[in-house]
């Protein structure tokens, strides 16, 4: 499994931003790999993140390329570049 964390910086006020994450849900959850999001505020104005369980490279790799993925920078109006973590999971505490 791969975790991938983003965390960036929106313009746009919390509500509209939560607002555009419920109304694009359906299509993350669409997604074949991913088997977990989370959507977390980080503890500075602005700032938001993602963190996201695959179940594989290729499905992260395949989402990437995607045109959800590339519409996230003007979907929740990104200031500047997010900063992407991508990391292998070793284990898992809970099943």
């Amino acid at each position: 499994m791969i975790l991938q964390i983003i965390k960036l910086k929106s313009n746009l006020p919390e509500e509209e931003l939560l607002a555009k994450a419920k109304e694009r849900e359906p299509q993350f959850k669409a997604i074949p790999g991913l088997l977990q999001k989370y959507y977390v505020k980080i503890d500075q104005s602005g700032q938001y993140g993602g963190i996201y369980v695959w179940d594989s490279p290729e499905s992260l790799k395949s989402y990437r390329e995607s045109d959800l993925a590339k519409s996230i920078p003007e979907a929740y109006e990104i200031v500047e570049a997010p900063n992407i973590e991508i990391m292998d999971i070793l284990f898992q505490l809970r099943k």
